[in-house]
């Protein structure tokens, strides 16, 4: 099967050498793809010229209304997308459904909010205010589309959901999208594409697609166009050095790597109901995608009293965890994403055991089930023990992708804080603990590091969704090394698609062009 690119509204595939999507238990050949010969110049053009003015005409409602008919798309297919994430991503069932039906969530998310918006085209910012010393001279603030395009470059652990999360924000915004996945596992978000071309579910021109490598379409970037990156930190650095960046002030938002921590209160009693939600949780972040999650657990912060019980407890949960050919409905942790990913965690892990004292774990594991030794991108969870968290330094500095995690002690909320900076800002961290004067004082310490905090405890044990899943009511990005971006968030998410202008004049004119409510709004 050859992938082909969906832009200047018709599917087009590239020629030349083409790159290969396996499955990553068997490595069987699942598809080829190439961008070789298309003209990305035209795809922004015809992006920025067909698909922005279309969305632009639509209401928030109405716009709202393609996002309900995004997801009824997805929803229909739901099934054939999971067994599409199981063999090119290697996933077990449940971690394709995780990735499939986030993203139908995050698109019902955000129908909803555009129908709470109504029948307006542009958004107000705060109340008019009197400008001066006679209140019939003020001013507001408006936000209006952007007139480019919104450019979406996606990592491959998240092929559906990392395409919904972006796009869902854009379209309601009234920017049109060009989504390019990472072509390892673009199987699924081409098959995603296909799904909502065939269903008519947004106008044209609002969705384009490219399978393969981006070419030179960043060289064609504008200032009215966005690129929203997720991805490493090196390639992140890289793209803030585009000239449409550093000439034309393009907007970046980058989502980047993440070091995230778990740390347990010194209340927590061992087997407590807090206790076992930390347990289940992170041994999830470390089963869950093999690891692959950017929102992942890396590094667990005890007491130091409470070090050998967790990771005893640690210790036996891991190793329970089934490993192989996702394929079979038994394996609970499937394979990394390919030969290079799986090269790079054998590097993290072996660093890492330079300073800890590997307590499970195998780079070149065998008779794993329903695979065939030597084949496939396996590993098996790695549990780290490390007794001098101050002096280690890789822990603290290199995220391993993959299914790893580190145990270490702490001594006071200083010492914590201090542990959790050196990873150099996260995406997210979790804080399990039932003394509410400790919970607080290590939330704020905490916060200026991170993106999002949860806070766990018997409260909400059975409820809680864990630290890593991403809601679209809440703000998803970190400062530092996780990029310094900000995405969903629920309506603070359309900002990075609409410009903030400060419109002033006669105060009557201003209220009547620009009024608080939705009745005589002028539209776009």
């Amino acid at each position: 099967m050859k992938l082909k690119s969906y832009i200047s509204g018709a599917w087009q595939e590239g020629g030349g050498q083409a790159a290969k999507l396996i499955n990553p238990a068997t490595e069987e050949v699942l598809a080829e793809s190439s961008t070789h010969g298309i003209d990305f110049a035209a795809a922004l053009e015809h992006a920025r010229g067909v698909g922005g003015p279309a969305l632009r005409r639509l209401t928030f409602a109405e716009r709202a209304v393609c996002l309900q008919a995004m997801y009824d798309a997805l929803y229909g297919h739901r099934e054939e997308l999971i067994e599409l994430s199981i063999r090119n991503g290697g996933n077990t069932r449940n971690d394709a459904k995780f990735d499939v039906d986030g993203a139908s969530a995050t698109l019902l998310a955000y129908a909803a909010y555009g129908g709470q918006l109504g029948e307006q085209t542009i958004l107000l910012d705060g109340e008019p205010d009197q400008l001066g010393r006679t209140p019939r001279y003020a001013g507001r603030h408006i936000l209006t589309p952007l007139r480019g395009a919104a450019v979406h470059i996606n990592a491959y652990n998240f092929p559906a959901w990392g395409f919904a999360e972006k796009a869902a924000v854009a379209v309601l915004a009234g920017m049109p999208v060009i989504s390019k996945p990472a072509t390892s596992t673009a199987l699924l978000a081409h098959r995603i594409m296909e799904i909502l071309l065939d269903a008519g579910a947004v106008p044209e021109g609002a969705l384009s697609f490219i399978a393969g490598s981006a070419g030179d379409l960043l060289d064609h970037l504008g200032p009215q166009d966005v690129l929203a990156f997720t991805g490493s930190g090196d390639t992140a650095a890289r793209l803030r050095r585009i000239d449409a960046h550093t000439r034309a002030s393009a907007r970046i938002n980058v989502e980047a790597d993440s070091l995230n921590a778990a740390l347990l209160g010194p209340d927590v009693a061992v087997g407590s109901e807090t206790w076992q939600m930390m347990i289940r949780e992170i041994t999830t972040d470390v089963r869950q995608k093999a690891g692959q999650k950017c929102t992942a657990i890396r590094r667990v912060l005890v007491p130091p009293a409470r070090i050998e019980e967790c990771v005893g407890a640690l210790e036996a949960q891991l190793a329970s965890i089934t490993v192989g050919d996702p394929a079979h409905a038994d394996v609970r942790m499937g394979p990394l994403v390919n030969a290079a990913q799986r090269d790079d965690v054998r590097a993290g892990v072996a660093a890492i055991g330079a300073e800890a004292a590997r307590v499970c774990g195998d780079p070149e594991p065998t008779g794993l089930t329903g695979v065939e030794d030597g084949r496939g991108f396996f590993v098996t969870p790695f549990l780290f023990r490390c007794e001098d968290a101050a002096a280690a330094e890789a822990i603290h500095a290199r995220e391993v992708f993959g299914p790893a995690v580190t145990v270490m002690g702490y001594d006071a909320v200083e010492d914590a804080v201090a542990l959790c900076a050196r990873g150099g800002g996260a995406l997210v961290s979790s804080v399990y603990s039932d003394d509410r004067a400790f919970a607080r004082d290590m939330l704020v310490a905490l916060a200026p590091y991170h993106g999002r905090l949860t806070l766990g405890g018997e409260k909400v044990a059975g409820i809680s969704p864990g630290p890593g899943t991403v809601m679209p009511a809440m703000v998803h990005g970190g400062p530092g090394r996780a990029g310094g971006g900000e995405e969903l968030g629920g309506l603070r998410g359309l900002s990075f698609y609409l410009q903030r202008t400060a419109v002033q004049g006669y105060r009557p004119l201003i209220e009547k062009f620009f009024p608080s409510t939705t009745e005589d709004q002028q539209q776009d």
